[in-house]
């Protein structure tokens, strides 16, 4: 199994900024894909960034030029920027982690962060 451990959420006022970080560690796992998703209290989970092996991002049109993904594959890290944050940012932030063990695709998720932006 893999274990998602994430951190770096919390309060800030609309147009600051925040910074949430997600590590993955396990036992022999490959990772495909690492990304973060965010859900608002009564509304679904939908993806906001992600960052595959090979580094390439994709990011939701409403945080494009505000939000940043990187990674650390030596560490299995993945940091996300967000700046000039908007009270619509606001919601549990969950990083899932695409992933191999032994040939088949896990998809294993964080227990999330609150990220409430106060306007």
């Amino acid at each position: 199994q893999v274990h998602v451990m994430e951190s770096g959420g919390g309060l800030v006022e609309a147009g600051g900024s925040l910074t949430l970080s997600c590590t993955a560690s396990g036992n022999a796992f490959t990772i495909r894909v690492m990304g973060w998703y965010r859900q608002a209290a009564g509304d679904v989970r939908e993806p906001v960034a992600r960052i595959s092996s090979s580094g390439t991002t994709t990011y939701a049109d409403s945080v494009k030029g505000r939000f940043t993904i990187n990674k650390d594959g030596a560490t299995n890290t993945v940091v996300l920027q967000m700046n000039n944050l908007r009270p619509e940012d606001e919601g549990v932030y969950y990083c899932l982690v695409d992933n191999t063990r032994q040939g088949v695709i896990y998809l294993d998720w964080g227990q999330g962060t609150q990220v409430t932006v106060s306007s």
